[in-house]
């Protein structure tokens, strides 16, 4: 099939594409089609050696192997069908490889959570890298330690393996990857570009998407420069916006509940326990409906594993009989092992444990859900703590000028329960990161 590719492509992306230049990076907001860009480059140069019957891998990388399926794997299998060369191709699942039928050629996908894999291996005629979601990476050492490998094992039929990198830019202006961006615009060999959903000039941007984007910006301004524009405009000591908190006296009428989630984050002889019961509506908005707060903080006698299970089932069944549904998912803190094993005991059933990831990326999913203007609650005096809480959450300013700042660990248990809800249910909630 042939293809235009400059109906495909931006025109501003046309200097990234043609460069000679060995590294290229790609930052900038979400939405400005830089993966896109990248998979097609990729997929048109491995077919133009296949063409002429010759053999050409491309590696490509995720922080870590979970997330390879539903990213940049699907990435380039949709530019492979933009090209029409779909039929020319099959899908290995383990390991995960989209492989030439004729000429062997393969893109390998590989997780930098095994970083002895990327060290040892052993795909020669490699003519591309591609580091996607390179801010998501532990440090630049990832890089450091895997490119000279790939690059030894390069095609005898280029000059040099090109290396792509694509990420979002995070908010922390001192977060590793910020810091080292600043010395690569400056080194010669790297093609630095930056891009934007404003640099769309083809109408990939669907009308959804705008009014998507345009709810963001009337919300949550400074969330839409980092998310859509791409910019770091740092963090400051308050967390929230409590303006993105919005207070219901009652349920929506026309807006029913389609599903009820629960989230917990557990203390015991010092830290309060918590558990909160969040409905999700038919036009996705989440209301928090209930919350259990139990703190052991003055108390002589706390109570123990048993009697917090307990107290949870009990919360947990008084609201499927006031909501009439089942809860959909039960998250609580990966670090909980004494009550989850408690409640197995008693009710046999398991909650799921949160994959935490840093502080401040676990912030960036309630942030997300709050910038769409879609969170909700329940004016009731259970809820008070919960909100009490986050008007209080702040970051350490000691550690604002690191890549990894922290929180004030103080009156945090809500606000811990709530990132557990969101990180947890990332795809039900429609937060996409």
């Amino acid at each position: 099939m042939a293809v235009k590719i400059t109906d495909e492509i931006n025109p501003h992306f046309y200097k990234l594409w043609n460069t000679k230049k060995p590294y290229i990076i790609a930052k900038g907001g979400r939405g400005s089609f830089k993966s896109s860009v990248i998979s097609l480059k990729l997929v048109t140069e491995i077919l133009k050696y296949i063409s002429k019957g010759r053999t050409a891998n491309v590696i490509c990388i995720r922080e870590n192997s979970t997330y390879l399926r539903d990213s940049i794997f699907n990435q380039i299998l949709w530019a492979i069908g933009v090209l029409g060369a779909s039929s020319e191709f099959e899908v290995r699942k383990s390991p995960l490889m989209i492989r030439n039928k004729s000429t062997d050629s393969t893109f390998f996908f590989y997780g930098a959570d095994n970083p002895m894999k990327l060290k040892s291996n052993l795909v020669q005629n490699i003519i591309a890298v591609w580091f996607e979601e390179a801010a998501n990476f532990k440090s630049a050492d990832v890089f450091d330690q895997a490119i000279p490998t790939f690059v030894r094992q390069k095609s005898p039929f280029i000059d040099e393996v090109k290396v792509y990198y694509s990420y979002n830019p995070p908010r922390n202006p001192y977060d590793w990857i910020n810091e080292w961006i600043i010395d690569k615009e400056n080194n010669p060999n790297y093609f630095v570009d930056t891009s934007t959903y404003l640099d769309d000039r083809l109408g990939f941007t669907t009308k959804q998407q705008l009014e998507l984007i345009n709810e963001y910006k009337a919300n949550d301004e400074d969330y839409y420069r980092w998310l859509y524009l791409g910019e770091a405009i740092g963090l400051g000591t308050n967390i929230y916006n409590m303006d993105l908190f919005h207070r219901l006296d009652k349920l929506p009428e026309h807006d029913r509940i389609i599903a009820i989630y629960y989230s917990a984050d557990t203390g015991h002889e010092v830290s309060a326990t918590t558990c909160g019961c969040y409905g999700l509506t038919v036009t996705d908005k989440v209301i928090l409906l209930d919350t259990y707060y139990y703190s052991p903080e003055g108390r002589s006698r706390k109570k123990s594993p048993k009697e917090l299970a307990s107290d949870l089932h009990e919360f947990i069944q008084e609201c499927t009989r006031r909501y009439g549904m089942q809860p959909e998912k039960m998250t609580i803190d990966s670090a909980e092992g004494a009550l989850d094993n408690q409640y197995y005991n008693d009710y046999g059933i398991r909650w799921s444990k949160v994959k935490k990831l840093k502080k401040i990326n676990m912030i960036d999913r309630v942030h997300d859900l709050l910038a769409q203007g879609r969170f909700y609650y329940l004016s009731d005096s259970d809820n008070d703590i919960f909100i009490d809480e986050h008007k209080r959450y702040q970051w350490d300013e000691n550690t604002l000028q690191s890549d990894d700042p922290k929180v004030i660990k103080e009156n945090d248990h809500c606000c811990d329960q709530f990132q557990y809800l969101c990180r947890s249910n990332e795809r039900d909630f429609g937060l996409k990161f």
